[in-house]
């Protein structure tokens, strides 16, 4: 008897856990009307992510990217930047890996390595600009980089 009651409780918990995972993360992100209309222009301005400083450039030709920082990202000062820099840290080092994966991953979504050093201060508007470009990317496309859901 005692241990038919805790196999059932096992079970039970067992069933909870499974059912609990299953409804409540979906890994889906909510896109508004407006930010899939961004997503879809065709024109539009490059970004250029510079800092004479360090002397690191990154240009981006999504033609969405700049109205999408503009309407959606949340403004600059809003995140530290250790933050920034923490989170690019974790989603450079999965976009490369993904770079290397063509066969893996769509190779059209990931070109090119980005060369970036969490040991080097890129200033706040680089890490600002990268970060929303990776929140961007991952709501446009429903790619996921690392463990948080891209969230505006």
């Amino acid at each position: 008897m005692r241990v038919k009651g805790v196999f059932q409780l096992y079970a039970t918990v067992l069933s909870m856990i499974l059912l609990a995972s299953c409804g409540t993360q979906s890994g889906a992100v909510s896109v508004s009307q407006e930010e899939k209309a961004v997503f879809e222009q065709q024109k539009g301005d490059p970004v250029k992510i510079a800092d004479a400083e360090s002397k690191y450039e990154i240009v981006i030709i999504d033609p969405g990217f700049y109205s999408w920082l503009k309407s959606f990202a949340q403004p600059e000062g809003y995140y530290s930047q250790t933050f920034l820099e923490n989170r690019n840290a974790i989603y450079v080092m999965n976009w490369n890996q993904r770079v290397l994966l063509p066969m893996q991953y769509n190779s059209n979504l990931y070109e090119l390595q980005i060369d970036y050093d969490p040991d080097i201060d890129y200033g706040y508007e680089v890490n600002y600009k990268l970060y929303n470009y990776f929140i961007y990317f991952q709501r446009k496309y429903n790619q996921r980089l690392g463990p948080y859901l891209p969230r505006i």
